[in-house]
């Protein structure tokens, strides 16, 4: 298993210690992260940025939030078990973020 840090900017050992920081593979994009995550399957651990720049036609690019929504509606994957943090300096989409991902974990240990 592995960690996985979607952010465009920083790096994992901006917010995490320096041990726990390289055990993260770093993504800095929605597609990057949709790809890695197909290619891979599941992390056992994701850490989430929310606002991720800009894409190459200088529109805003899908963010952390668009990421977590992909996991829970597109990709078919069990994440009764996915931990996570969100990293994000943007309050209102990191709350976002969390709410989405903790509500439907615990929708799928009901069930």
């Amino acid at each position: 298993m592995y960690h996985l840090f979607l952010d465009d900017i920083r790096t994992p050992d901006m917010i995490y210690e320096p041990k726990q920081a390289q055990e993260f593979i770093v993504v800095r994009s929605y597609t990057a992260f949709v790809a890695y995550i197909q290619e891979n399957g599941l992390p056992q651990y994701i850490s989430f940025d929310n606002d991720l720049g800009l894409d190459a036609n200088e529109n805003l690019a899908p963010d952390g939030l668009a990421a977590a929504k992909w996991l829970v509606y597109e990709s078919g994957l069990d994440l009764k078990n996915l931990q996570f943090y969100v990293h994000s300096a943007n309050p209102v989409a990191a709350e976002q973020i969390r709410g989405l991902l903790n509500n439907y974990i615990a929708f799928l240990k009901q069930n």
